[in-house]
């Protein structure tokens, strides 16, 4: 699937750029595919920890690490089904609409899932190897979460090619 033309968002017309508006739509609804089933397997592990043996043993800091982990999941999982709610249930001339509330709630369950990412790994190496250890992991992988997550893509600029003569093979 190919884009007609890598307008900004705002510069695209609810009825003019009907066919790249969906096309933009149905790339977002393939990328909510991806994450959707991690956040999905996530929160199904964390609403059934909570009727394990050892969860008792948990101290004030692991049931908070557990709350956020819990809280931060099931928000996830609501702004990654948003944008196919608002496909289905929106305004079907509001292209534009859909798809900018859709994106943000997208990057909304994205940031949602690094926190419980985040928090359950705090909670559990805490809890199994201790709270120095559990600072020693949980630093370097938010580290790398945001990184990856963050100034990555914030990084990657796009580079528009030398113009090439209209015949060459390599034009795209």
């Amino acid at each position: 699937m190919t884009l007609d033309s890598e307008k900004d968002l705002s510069e695209l017309d609810d009825v003019a750029d009907r066919t790249e508006l969906r096309d933009r739509y149905e790339i977002l609804l393939q990328e909510v595919r991806v994450s959707l089933p991690g956040v999905q397997i996530l929160l199904a592990f964390l609403l059934t920890v909570a009727f394990s043996q050892r969860f008792a043993d948990l101290d004030v800091w692991g049931r908070r690490a557990y709350g956020v982990a819990l809280l931060s999941s099931t928000l996830s999982a609501v702004c990654l089904l948003t944008p196919t709610l608002l496909h289905r249930l929106g305004d079907r001339t509001a292209r534009v609409e859909r798809l900018r509330w859709s994106v943000r709630m997208q990057v909304a369950g994205l940031a949602l899932l690094g926190v419980a990412l985040l928090a359950a790994l705090w909670g559990i190496t805490r809890f199994v190897f201790g709270g120095t250890t559990a600072w020693w992991m949980t630093i370097p992988t938010t580290v790398f979460l945001l990184a990856s997550w963050l100034a990555l893509p914030l990084s990657v600029h796009h580079r528009r090619p030398a113009q090439m003569p209209s015949g060459s093979p390599d034009r795209a």
